[in-house]
């Protein structure tokens, strides 16, 4: 009805500040889940579209039997600033304790018994000075070797992460250049950089190695400590993450492919999935590079080729249920054996009787497919050898779940074939761990690039950054 007025005409949406704007993310993993978060945060009308029947892409939890197991183990570190902030946001960070202090046992299983333990950890003390009295008393390095690390990290420190160049080399080059040994680049620098990296020294660009051990170890005290979720991955990535973004109102659609994205008449982007064609003003590919390469459209990137070049590296998981406790420690890290982290997963788990570890084997190209018998035949004397408790145990199961591509392998001259959050196609936009966070294929790497995407996103809407997104850029 009428009140007498003269009718006002309605802004166009693409120039009022108010109109409701709508988007949708493709992928359910950590940067899909981000971007939708922080875009509905915004006020921007969000879709979620995962085909997998759950969220949280590979870090992610399923039933065998009675126990929920992890596909994986995933952990974080205090400098991981953004996934800290997705913690906080789904509000899982208290299922996901950070260390009060770094604290590595490192086992190595060649020497007598007696001094085979050495620990990584540090003091209260300001950087290098944190990391000093524990290399000094490291068991693993001679005297000789110690004093050479101390003077490889300090020009490791000095590295600038700027410099193309950086990117071109690879770590193990750099690291026998500056007078590491074979030994040490085993027992210090390829024990943290193999799990973080997902490559040895030699296969590893020395810039994404050098962001690593600078933001890790070399910036700030407690930037090392080590955290990870204390209940199964799929409590925070799927539940938690869901419920989230049904707080805020983002409609998630799982089992849902997306087929293409297109541009539309109106200027805008129509995405399609079995059944149903959705209508936006923008969208973000946070799907894996050789699945976001077949949906780009013509002309959205440059050398859209680039995105197939990029490399991909498995992860082996390896997990033994026994009957009985072995390990005291919730984690340890091994030399002198084809073991490299085992982790007690026993709680997590629902395992009521007995105890449940997970071997994380990363670099896992040679095992990737290697039968279930062979391993176990291969894994099992390891454990013996590594964990005294074991040899009087019984194994009550025995199952490894196989990543192919895990990650994006971190090879020297990939930081080219990284793109941005940014397409040439407006309204397009990018994310995931492979994209260019200047960081390694982690958690932290996905969430950042989710928070790239959707900043990306609302410049170009001209909606202003939610504030308690960012947070994490402030104390970082």
């Amino acid at each position: 009805m009428s009140d007498g007025s003269p009718p006002t005409a309605p802004a166009p949406a693409a120039t009022s500040p108010t109109a409701a704007r709508s988007a949708v993310v493709v992928g359910g993993g950590l940067a899909g889940i981000t971007a939708a978060l922080a875009l509905a945060d915004a006020g921007i009308r969000v879709t979620l579209l995962e085909g997998r029947p759950r969220l949280g892409g590979l870090a992610f939890s399923f039933q065998r039997g009675e126990l929920t197991v992890d596909n994986g183990q995933h952990v974080y570190l205090r400098c991981c600033t953004a996934y800290r902030w997705f913690l906080d946001r789904i509000q899982g960070a208290a299922l996901a304790p950070l260390q009060d202090r770094l604290d590595v046992p490192v086992v190595d299983v060649a020497k007598p018994v007696g001094r085979r333990l050495g620990r990584l950890r540090r003091d209260p003390l300001p950087v290098p000075l944190h990391l000093g009295r524990s290399l000094a008393a490291y068991p693993h390095l001679s005297l000789a070797e110690r004093a050479a690390v101390g003077r490889a990290a300090l020009a490791l420190k000095g590295l600038d992460l700027a410099d193309p160049t950086v990117d071109t080399q690879d770590f193990g080059s750099w690291l026998a250049a500056h007078g590491q040994s074979a030994r040490a680049i085993e027992a210090l620098w390829d024990l943290v950089g193999v799990a973080t990296l997902n490559a040895v020294a030699g296969d590893a660009s020395l810039g994404l190695a050098a962001m690593v051990f600078k933001t890790g170890l070399l910036s700030d005290p407690g930037a090392a400590d080590i955290g990870w979720a204390r209940v199964p991955l799929g409590e925070l990535h799927d539940r938690l993450a869901r419920k989230a973004l049904d707080s805020a109102g983002v409609r998630t659609e799982v089992r849902t492919r997306v087929t293409s994205v297109s541009t539309n008449d109106n200027g805008g982007w129509s995405v399609r999935v079995p059944g149903e064609t959705l209508s936006v003003d923008a969208v973000v590919l946070a799907v894996p590079q050789r699945e976001a390469h077949d949906l780009l459209p013509p002309g959205a990137l440059d050398a859209p080729e680039r995105l197939l070049e990029i490399g991909t590296a498995p992860i082996l998981n390896v997990h033994v249920v026994y009957d009985r406790k072995v390990l005291a420690r919730p984690f340890l890290a091994a030399l002198g054996t084809p073991v490299q982290w085992v982790f007690d997963r026993t709680d997590a788990s629902g395992l009521r009787t007995g105890q449940y570890l997970a071997l994380s084997q990363s670099a896992a190209r040679d095992e990737i497919d290697t039968p279930v018998a062979e391993l176990r035949e291969r894994y099992l004397p390891e454990l013996e050898r590594l964990i005294p408790g074991t040899r009087a145990a019984e194994v009550k199961d025995f199952f490894v779940t196989r990543e192919r591509t895990a990650t994006f392998a971190p090879a020297p001259g990939v930081g080219r074939l990284r793109p941005g959050a940014r397409t040439k196609a407006p309204g397009l936009y990018l994310a995931g761990a492979w994209t260019a966070t200047g960081w390694p294929a982690t958690m932290e790497s996905a969430v950042r690039s989710g928070v790239s995407a959707a900043d990306a996103v609302l410049g170009t809407l001209g909606r202003p950054r939610p504030r308690h997104l960012f947070e994490f850029e402030e104390a970082a």
